[in-house]
């Protein structure tokens, strides 16, 4: 016989087999390490988005000031000869000057209308002062706010002054008149833009900035002295918002080489190709190509916009880099302002680029305002000069023999180069460069395929690529695409698109506008498109749907909710809840959804998901049916039914397994709550009363020793409820300390105990005010009170309540809320508990109006003037209804209290944590009405106004916005655990490792045979009475468990690691306990006689805090019994009177499933991965299961009964027929029943009267029986080591072999005094060592084991 159930697949010897054993590992299933598990349900904080522009501007009007004067030079420049001639690409002198004058104006507005066709262009030619003013003011009053440009060419004129003067002429050209800067800009207003084409031009930008100062001050100076004389002139415009080009610093003057245009700024401004392409040839690198002269270039072939066309496409190049450059070389914001808010300016500084790198080659450096960083030796300048190399080598051909034209390879190289960023990178470095020139490409279609591709994958790194996407300008091109009706876009767009929602929901309007919407829709129609592009599609009009009216009207008659429910039975899990997340959002408020929901029965088709494998897709699927009736529009009788049954089928996830489920399942009945309010009003004062009448039988008050005894035994006293609150435990080291930090809790201002009647409706508030529950409001239902109705209301027979039919549904929903308060998850049961109180503090205040107003107490509160902080309260429309005539009236119409001065945001009359509320005159008389209760603190001040919004504006869970973070997360990156040089990988490698050697090492301990278990190698006293222990299989960690807290120990080091406090009610304790994922992230899975379960992470952890990472309701009908009374180990003889086994549990890592029973007649099997009841096997006998042991190689369970049966069950067959064997042989209550794991295991089981015996699964008899000590209270069989070892009630341990040999007997501590061991409370092996814990009654907790020599 052996019970070793390792030795099948563990290696006894040899390399090969060592590696093999512990790939056993690597293929057991994880439980509850799921996203939902792992990260709080919320969605991401939304990053602020500056990519829209939020003043797109037009430069509307240009004002074009030559002064030439053709033929006669200024005084002040001495001109070189040969000289720079050409003005717009004319020589003035090759005809008559005023001809020459007119055809330059008329040529430099055709260069600006290439850059912006629309605008109003007006010439001034040589103009005297007044001219200008009067072409200024005019255009700026057309342009009103919009963009004024100013191009003045200088070059007949005078250089520009210190004092900040420009030259223009007088009438008949006889002198050079000074035109102000101040006055010019005065003239022209803000915003405008300024070209200067002149020497020394940086002097006037720079006067222009010193005026523009002084008119700030003068602004500043008129705002503070109303009487000044500054302050009776008209304000003089600021000039914040102009920008300014000017061609040469201020002691520069231009370029006179003869090769160049006199106007060379204006040209590389207006005609920047024509001008690059000479430049290009007049550089010495130039001679490389063969055959291109000055004239060729002139022959180029094709058009500036046709990009097909030679000339086009160097255009399209050139753009592309200079937009490029500014990208990368200028801040975020001057580069949005500069290059993305105006279409001229953004031309007029692409060019200024490429005239910063022209002009500084002839030692001239142009200036702007804003300063730009120097761009002109960026490398992308030098993709440029191949790009035009390539085309000029190509002309001599195209020209003389007509060959085709070969487009230039940039934009491939340039995608290739963004590809190779995409690929090798690493995550923290600069962006790729190539990012706008990626954006260019989308224009074209030879390449589009490919850029949205790569930037598909460049949006997939997160949200921050997102943000730098838009900030370039991508937005408007990739919904241009929309328009296409290319299907090989489809997948790439729909990717982008969900990327772009995910990170910025705004761009909903923009969709819907561009009727976008429609080719969402026709693509999750599409059955041909795979199911993660339709689950991309069902994202995006989730998001467009989301509370924006025009979008859900553009979907409803784009018939979302037909192509939704069509999908609802995908196979494809994410598309399911998304497609159930979208149908919510759609008729969420908005009626003509709902209805035509109901039309198609969508209802209906959602109850199938209700029960669906994935908890995910079961929570969209009570968010839908949550917001389909949670519409406030009119009811009818036929409305009224459809939400009583979606009420009743929501219901049924009252025990699902998962919190997040049962959260958004509050949610969705507050939202039903609100739409009847006034019968749950009735239903609530109903409850309320009646628990008033009905004593529960109330646990005995003789709580253990060491349990936390409060100051007064009241249903009163608070449960720790956050799980925030594990700071508090943990200081407490002791239970004592535990105690004061509780009582304290229970004191009024005068320090002593409160005096509760457990009748008043606000017995106390819960603790969780002080212990960090989400908001400080205090409730008039204590949790205590709510937790007595849930059990008068499952007793009692309420039926003789007169008024509502006590089964009508909103009896059964109040019902649902009041188990929903009490559950084992704090969230879920915050989140019930304000559902609760919103409608029992409505009740109240509608029912009981009088009294409240009588009582004396309302003399002493603050004076009644209106102050802000109660106008406040009024706006929020939330104060509670005037008391009207009829007391019982539970209509809202009712007048508003006159205003008073309360704290703010908080509703009048709120009962406070010493009050009970409505029966005000129980506060002492020196305190005010609305004063807080001792321990409150101060208010968060977000707590909204009424309690009407209270309830329907908090309540929401962030299932939503939590689940669309996965498609702002990036997901073709491979996760981390399966990249194998991860840390997450490694440390993972290295558990499984130590693993192996635990195995290994304890192993050859077992197979030598142990002699005698009795080394003491562990003693020290627990914070409480250890009821469960368990080793962790792989650590030197022992978790002990009392009534209600765990403690952690080090066996090894003898420290202890932690100690916190599990969360159960006051009347419950812990009766089991599993470590899931031992082998790899532990988690404590701890289970309570009242049937919840919760499993808890991060124990035993230096850095981090104990957290609940889920709890559920494992068992819904655990009888409450006797579970109040205190266990001493003497009642452990005679159980079968007490009939309380509590929740016994098994754990089966290879299949993820959980086995639970316990005072019930049923074995519940839950599947951990689904969260869900798989099956409930019926045990067949009439008393409780106190043993389970589960081997799922063969499907089996066997537990023990309190009657001393032992029932073998086979999973795999139908409930009634599954009971497959049934042993008689004890004759009294089962301590242990064990199934060994291998092929051919046995059962082994033991009673109370301490007769072993060995069952083969398949013979009707034992096969074997041993008889240990009478009086058993704990056994424990150690699953390899063929021992077990029996604690009795006479204090002692006896350790057995398998022959049933006494190998050891325990009855005194090691140590100086050798006192005798306390009365056993519970025994553990470990799985592998042979170490043995023990718990007794006096507090100690001691660990044995095999002689060190083995060891």
């Amino acid at each position: 016989m052996r019970m070793d159930a390792e030795l099948l697949h563990s290696p006894a010897v040899g390399l090969a087999e060592e590696e093999e054993a512990d790939m056993t590992d690597w293929n057991l299933p994880l439980a509850f390490m799921k996203k939902r598990h792992c990260e709080k349900i919320e969605g991401s904080k939304a990053l602020a988005q500056s990519w829209r522009m939020k003043d797109r501007m037009k430069t509307v009007s240009v004002a074009l000031v030559l002064c030439l004067n053709v033929g006669v030079d200024p005084p002040d420049v001495v001109k070189t000869s040969p000289c720079a001639r050409l003005e717009c690409w004319i020589d003035p002198l090759s005809m008559s000057p005023q001809k020459a004058l007119e055809t330059i104006g008329a040529n430099l507005q055709k260069q600006y209308e290439n850059w912006q066709p629309r605008a109003r262009y007006k010439q001034s030619l040589d103009p005297t002062v007044d001219e200008v003013k009067k072409l200024c003011t005019s255009l700026r009053r057309n342009a009103k706010e919009e963009r004024v440009l100013f191009h003045y060419n200088g070059h007949g004129v005078p250089r520009p002054t210190v004092n900040g003067e420009i030259w223009v002429f007088n009438k008949n050209y006889t002198q050079y008149i000074p035109l102000s800067i101040y006055d010019l800009q005065t003239w022209m207003g803000s915003p405008s833009i300024f070209v200067y084409d002149c020497s020394n031009a940086g002097i006037i930008v720079k006067s222009f900035k010193q005026f523009a100062l002084q008119r700030e001050q003068e602004l500043e100076v008129a705002a503070i002295n109303p009487n000044h004389p500054l302050a009776q002139m008209p304000l003089p415009p600021s000039m914040k918002n102009c920008i300014q080009l000017a061609a040469c610093e201020a002691s520069e003057l231009l370029p006179m080489n003869p090769d160049l245009p006199a106007d060379l700024f204006t040209s590389c401004l207006t005609t920047p190709i024509k001008i690059a392409l000479r430049w290009f040839c007049m550089q010495k690198s130039a001679k490389l190509v063969p055959g291109v002269t000055l004239d060729l270039i002139e022959k180029i072939p094709g058009r500036l916009n046709d990009r097909r066309t030679p000339l086009g496409e160097l255009n399209w190049i050139f753009t592309a880099i200079t937009d490029t450059i500014a990208w990368n070389v200028l801040p975020r914001d001057l580069f949005q302002k500069l290059f993305r808010q105006d279409l001229l300016v953004a031309s007029l500084f692409r060019n200024f680029l490429l005239a910063e790198r022209i002009m500084r080659s002839y030692n001239c450096t142009p200036v702007s305002s804003p300063r730009l960083p120097p761009t002109y030796m960026h490398a992308m300048w030098q993709a440029w000069d191949l790009a035009v190399d390539i085309c000029l080598s190509q002309l001599p051909t195209i020209i003389e023999e007509g060959t085709a034209f070969r487009h230039s390879p940039f934009f491939a190289e340039q995608l290739t180069a963004f590809q190779v960023w995409l690929t090798m990178g690493v995550e923290n470095r600069n962006p790729p460069e190539q990012l706008p020139i990626v954006l260019q490409v989308l224009l074209s279609q030879v390449h589009r395929l490919r850029a949205l591709d790569l930037l598909g994958r460049f949006l997939d790194l997160g949200p921050w690529a997102v943000s730098l996407a838009l900030s370039v300008g991508i937005f408007p091109y990739v919904l241009k695409l929309l328009q296409s009706s290319a299907r090989e876009l489809r997948p790439l767009l729909v990717f982008i698109w969900a990327k772009i929602l995910a990170v910025d929901s705004s761009c909903q309007a923009d969709l819907v506008k561009d009727n976008g919407h429609k080719y969402f829709l026709s693509v999750l129609a599409d059955p041909y498109m795979p199911a993660e592009h339709r689950t991309m599609a069902a994202f995006i009009l989730a998001v467009i749907v989301n509370s924006y009216n025009t979008g859900q009207e553009a979907c409803l008659q784009g018939n979302l909710i037909a192509i939704c429910l069509e999908q609802l039975n995908d196979p494809h899990p994410l598309l399911r809840q998304w497609v159930a997340i979208c149908l919510g959002r759609i008729w969420q408020n908005f009626d003509s959804a709902r209805w035509c929901g109901v039309r198609d029965s969508a209802h209906e088709k959602l109850y199938n998901l209700l029960s669906d494998p994935i908890p995910e897709v079961r929570c969209a699927a009570v968010f839908a049916l949550g917001t389909f009736v949670g519409n406030s529009a009119e009811r009818t009788d036929h409305s009224t039914t459809i939400d009583h049954n979606v009420a009743m089928m929501l219901a049924q996830l009252i025990n699902d397994g998962s919190p997040v489920v049962r959260k958004e399942l509050v949610v969705a009945l507050s939202h039903l709550v609100v739409q009847y309010e006034s019968n749950f009003c009735t239903v609530a004062l109903q409850f309320m009363e009646e628990e008033k009448n009905y004593a529960v039988p109330s646990p005995a008050s003789n709580t253990e020793p060491g349990s936390l005894t409060p100051v007064r035994d009241s249903p009163a006293i608070p449960r720790l409820r956050s799980v925030s609150s594990y700071g508090n435990i943990r200081a407490a080291t002791t239970v004592r300390n535990l105690n004061k930090s509780l009582q304290n809790l229970n004191l009024n201002e005068e320090g002593g105990p409160i005096a509760f009647s457990p009748g008043n409706l606000s017995t106390s508030s819960s603790a969780s005010s002080t212990l960090g529950s989400p908001d400080n409001d205090e409730y008039i239902l204590s949790f205590e009170t709510i937790d007595k109705m849930r059990r008068v209301s499952s007793y009692s027979s309420l039926n003789s309540l007169i008024g509502v039919s006590f089964n009508s549904v909103y009896t059964q929903i109040w019902r649902v809320l009041l188990h929903l308060a009490a559950d084992p998850f704090p969230e879920v049961s915050d989140l019930a508990m304000k559902v609760l109180n919103s409608i029992a503090y409505k009740a109240t205040m509608n029912a009981r109006p009088q009294r409240i107003l009588d009582s004396g107490s309302l003399t002493q509160s603050a004076p009644a003037s209106p102050t802000s902080k109660g106008a406040h309260i009024h706006q929020a429309g939330g104060s509670p209804p005037m008391p009207s005539t009829s007391s019982s009236s539970l209509t809202n119409e009712v007048p508003k209290p006159p205003v008073r001065d309360l704290p703010p945001a908080r509703p009048p009359y709120t009962p406070t944590l010493g009050g009970q509320a409505p029966h005000s005159h129980q506060f002492p008389r020196t305190r005010k009405m609305f004063d807080k209760g001792p321990d409150q603190m101060a208010d968060d001040g977000d707590e909204p106004g009424g309690h009407r919004n209270f309830i329907s504006a908090a309540m929401q869970t962030g299932l939503c916005d939590w689940s669309a973070k996965y498609f702002a997360q990036p997901v073709m990156k491979i996760p981390e655990e399966h990249d194998v040089e991860s840390q997450v990988r490694k440390e993972r490698e290295w558990r499984f490792l130590r693993n192996g050697r635990v195995r290994r090492q304890s192993q050859r301990i077992t197979q030598r045979g142990i002699s005698r278990l009795d080394d003491q190698i562990f003693i020290n006293r627990n914070p409480g009475v250890p009821s469960v222990v368990k080793f962790h299989p792989f650590n030197p960690c022992i978790a002990v468990a009392d009534r209600d807290s765990i403690c952690f120990w080090d066996w090894e080091k003898g420290e202890k690691l932690d100690y916190f406090y599990n969360g159960n009610p006051r009347y419950t304790r812990i009766t089991a306990m599993e470590y899931l994922n031992g082998h790899d992230c532990s988690l404590l899975l701890t289970a309570t006689d009242d049937g919840a379960l919760r499993i808890w992470k991060n124990f035993a952890d230096l850095e981090r805090n104990p957290e609940m990472v889920t709890a559920w309701q494992g068992l819904s009908d655990m009888l409450p019994t006797t579970r109040g009374l205190a266990r001493r180990v003497s009642i452990y003889l005679d159980r079968s009177k007490q009939g309380g086994a509590g929740m016994v549990v098994d754990w089966e890592q290879e299949t993820g499933l959980l086995m639970t029973s316990g005072d019930v007649r049923v074995i519940r099997v839950w599947d951990t991965d689904r969260e869900m009841k798989v099956q409930d096997i019926p045990t067949g006998a009439d008393s409780c299961v106190t043993s389970l042991s589960c081997d799922s190689q063969r499907s089996l369970i066997v537990a023990g009964l309190g009657d001393g049966s032992v029932r073998v069950y086979d999973r795999r067959m139908a409930p009634n027929e599954c009971r497959v064997m049934t042993y008689r042989e004890h004759g009294a209550w089962v301590v242990k029943a064990h199934l060994q794991k291998e092929t051919d295991g046995h059962i082994i089981s033991v009673s109370v009267n301490g007769d072993v015996r060995f069952f083969e699964p398949r013979m009707p008899d034992s096969v074997n029986v041993l008889q240990t000590v009478k009086g058993l209270t704990a056994l424990d069989i150690h699953p390899q080591a063929n021992l077990f070892a029996c604690g009795s009630m006479n204090q002692f341990i006896a350790v057995y072999n398998a022959s049933g040999d006494v190998i050891s007997n325990i009855k005194y501590y090691d140590g100086f005094m050798g006192q005798r061991i306390g009365a056993i409370s519970c025994l553990a092996f470990h799985p592998y060592w042979p170490h043995l814990a023990v718990g007794s009654n006096d507090y100690y907790m001691s660990i044995y084991s095999a002689e060190k020599r083995l060891r």
